[in-house]
């Protein structure tokens, strides 16, 4: 397999909405040092995209909203407006800052530029773990998020002539952006395994929600009881996801891969580990290997055990994309750890220390959907079954759909 497309710019780093702030940029300093003392980066070398312009930004986002995002990227602003700005610009979740677009738009671009290289057949599979900003609407910022990358990116594929893309979310909350945007487009699949609307936000992603009338299947949303571990996940997951993606038969897969559904992230309720999420990213190789000949564009996302699990989670990430699978016994480099340590204050799991190794020391255990409700996360995977195979001309109740 060729080298796949790695996108990386130290200036993604000038994402960040102040020094309190949640999303802190270091998750993505501390990633790529540690993808590179792995070896995971050996004879890689990352792209530096180019930020997205105007007419990228349009694709998804108004005219309207990207004049407010330039104008409020201006220095000297205050951060808080206020949670009545029609533009979601200066609330408590997304504060200005000064080059707020210009930070924004870079890690668009990487996106695109992924999303067009796969297109244009230069290369199979591409990875930007600074994406993934899966929340952004078209005309207002949401949960962090500024301009869509993942959306803009289908848009991409889509202008360059693929006429299927299947989208799949692994973030702990809903993909609200990337539905709406393609809401009615029978083009796009979108596909959110999330915590429950009721106990999280965004507050969307309910299995009955599956698409406007000219694409109604093409949203497929999984929403997991709050406590859902990583059996229960990756039981969800393979009982919805590889049965709607081979019906819809994509041509391009876009993953996005926020590590907060794991269990010591500080701003949602689920338990997974870093071993589960690694198994959904093997799984998503597998189907993209599968279905789509490999054609794969893989993002960040969500994740705030800034120190003790994003970097994890996503130096797997790129090693899963690259074909430079880890060890999950390997034990974290020595200088990664001196790296790291000065910061552990600084994640979310007050008074923890650096874990030893790319492993929490689960083994995901896999135990096959039955056809049967009898459990809270059995009756969620059979209600979006039921919302949404038989659109695909699949049962609902039959384990083999």
């Amino acid at each position: 397999m060729a080298a796949p497309l790695v996108v990386w710019d130290p200036g993604m780093l000038r994402y960040r909405w102040s020094d309190s702030h949640p999303m802190n940029p270091l998750r993505l300093e501390l990633t790529m040092a540690l993808a590179g003392e792995l070896g995971v980066l050996d004879g890689l070398v990352p792209v530096s995209p180019v930020p997205a312009d105007d007419a990228i930004l349009r694709t998804v986002h108004t005219a309207e909203y990207i004049e407010a995002v330039r104008a409020a990227s201006a220095p000297g602003l205050p951060p808080y407006r206020g949670d009545d700005d029609p533009h979601g610009l200066g609330t408590a979740d997304d504060p200005v800052f000064a080059g707020m677009h210009d930070a924004a738009a870079l890690i668009a671009g990487g996106s695109v530029r992924a999303a067009r290289a796969i297109a244009a057949g230069e290369v199979t599979r591409a990875v930007n773990i600074a994406g993934g900003m899966h929340h952004a609407m078209p005309d207002r910022a949401s949960g962090f998020c500024v301009y869509n990358d993942p959306a803009l990116a289908i848009a991409a594929l889509l202008d360059a002539g693929v006429e299927r893309v299947a989208y799949v979310d692994v973030d702990v909350h809903h993909g609200d952006g990337v539905q709406a945007a393609f809401w009615d487009d029978p083009r796009v699949l979108t596909v959110s395994l999330h915590e429950s609307p009721r106990t999280l936000f965004p507050g969307t992603g309910r299995p009955t929600e599956i698409g406007g009338p000219a694409a109604a299947g093409t949203a497929v949303n999984v929403a997991l009881p709050a406590g859902t571990g990583d059996a229960g996940w990756l039981r969800a997951f393979h009982a919805v996801v590889p049965g709607v993606l081979q019906a819809f038969r994509p041509q391009v897969l876009v993953t996005q891969h926020g590590a907060d559904a794991h269990a010591e992230d500080p701003l949602a309720n689920l338990r997974l580990t870093v071993d589960g999420q690694r198994a959904a990213q093997l799984a998503l190789r597998e189907l993209a290997d599968r279905l789509t000949d490999g054609r794969w564009l893989a993002v960040g996302g969500g994740g705030y055990a800034v120190v003790r699990v994003v970097p994890r989670t996503w130096t797997h990430l790129i090693a899963v994309v690259a074909d430079r699978d880890v060890d999950p016994d390997t034990p974290l480099p020595a200088g990664f750890r001196r790296r790291a340590s000065v910061h552990v204050r600084d994640d979310g799991t007050p008074g923890a220390g650096l874990p030893l190794t790319m492993s929490d020391g689960a083994v995901p255990d896999l135990r096959p959907w039955d056809g049967h409700g009898d459990t809270a996360l059995d009756t969620a995977v059979l209600a979006t079954r039921k919302a949404v195979l038989p659109l695909w001309g699949l049962d609902p109740f039959d384990p083999r759909d």
